[in-house]
């Protein structure tokens, strides 16, 4: 993997990644770096695996990580994210909002507490956070990746408060193309089945979405990784575009 990516260079530019710990931002993180960019690596609870990631990233290439603990849901910690890039390597040039709450609110069952969950990581941290990065984007001239959902062009059954902000992000990503051109491109990747929630879902229901899948399999951090790497690198033309990584989901129901 990481001698197919080396050509994309990436050395001295600087990407935030919220959500980073685990999973897609962890995958994410690890390409980006691979690429040869320096990665700050926002967690929340996950402290423990976000240290691992940056020690073993760190082994490879010294100091060229940082972690930076917040709560994305409270608005006045967001500018610190962008500060510790700036104090750690001297500016920031890529941000990725992939931090994200998901969990079902059937009709009859929404509390006001879930919609300012469901609302406040999915849209309203990528919104403050794009304002807080901005000016820095603006003079590194450099770019915003939004990880939408393909829920947010088709809602899910029961997810009716998720499916409704990541329309909102969709439409925030295109909102940003604009508002931040022409110094900073924004765009957005859209996952289909690409990793299992981890509340789990049963074999039945997986089988279930992923016959309705044209390409008839569930994809892959890296799909999703490499996806990002692509706007970062092979894209500077690109901006307001939402790309479905998803096996082809989108056009299967």
């Amino acid at each position: 993997m990481n001698a197919e990516i080396g050509h994309r260079d990436l050395r001295g530019r600087t990407a935030l990644v919220t959500g980073a710990a685990r999973r897609v931002g962890a995958r994410i993180v690890e390409v980006l770096h691979a690429a040869g960019a320096n990665v700050v690596i926002h967690c929340h609870h996950s402290r423990a695996p976000a240290d691992r990631l940056a020690a073993q990233l760190d082994a490879g290439r010294p100091r060229s990580t940082a972690v930076v603990a917040a709560d994305l849901l409270d608005v006045e910690q967001l500018p610190r994210l962008v500060q510790t890039c700036r104090d750690r390597f001297g500016s920031l040039d890529m941000l990725v909002n992939n931090a994200s709450s998901f969990y079902p609110t059937p009709i009859g069952s929404m509390t006001a507490r879930q919609w300012d969950d469901l609302l406040g990581t999915n849209l309203r941290a990528p919104t403050f956070l794009a304002q807080a990065a901005a000016p820095d984007l603006k003079r590194s001239r450099g770019l915003i990746i939004n990880l939408v959902d393909i829920h947010g062009m088709r809602p899910l059954r029961d997810h009716l408060i998720y499916s409704t902000a990541k329309a909102a992000l969709i439409m925030l990503t295109r909102a940003l193309a604009r508002e931040l051109a022409p110094e900073v491109r924004v765009n957005g990747i859209a996952p289909g089945p690409v990793m299992w929630p981890e509340a789990g879902i049963d074999d039945a229901h997986k089988a279930e979405i992923l016959s309705k899948t044209p390409l008839g399999r569930s994809g892959s951090p890296d799909d999703i990784a490499r996806t990002a790497l692509f706007f970062a690198t092979e894209a500077p033309f690109v901006t307001g575009q939402i790309l479905a990584v998803d096996g082809g989901r989108s056009i299967g129901w």
